[in-house]
């Protein structure tokens, strides 16, 4: 059995450590949020997430079944439509895009 002492001092690196971590953000938010490189990575981030999720997703359902590839890409084509087209919702688009792959993958 580890010594009190240790036991002590093991507790306040640990400690130490997790209230660094959890302030240095807030200590950096200020300089940051004057930054251009965050600027630009608040605007390209979210598509290029959004475009990262759609490659994998339409990766791992073309290669478990490759005669969904027309589906998928008709599937793509509707979500971008429903996008554009109802002022760009996201959720609405999404849902009526993946809608549309399951009733395809399923009916036909």
């Amino acid at each position: 059995m580890p010594s009190t002492s240790y036991l002590v001092a093991v507790l306040t690196i640990v400690f130490t450590i997790t209230l660094a971590l959890r302030a240095v953000p807030f200590a950096v938010l200020r300089t940051l949020r004057t930054s251009p490189i965050v600027r630009q990575l608040s605007a390209w981030m979210p598509v290029g997430i959004l475009a990262i999720l759609a490659v994998t997703a339409l990766h791992g359902s073309v290669a478990a079944e490759p005669h969904t590839t027309s589906y998928a890409l008709l599937a793509v084509a509707v979500t971008v439509g429903v996008h554009l087209a109802c002022g760009r919702r996201t959720i609405l688009s999404v849902g009526i895009g993946t809608a549309v792959y399951v009733a395809l993958v399923n009916a036909l």
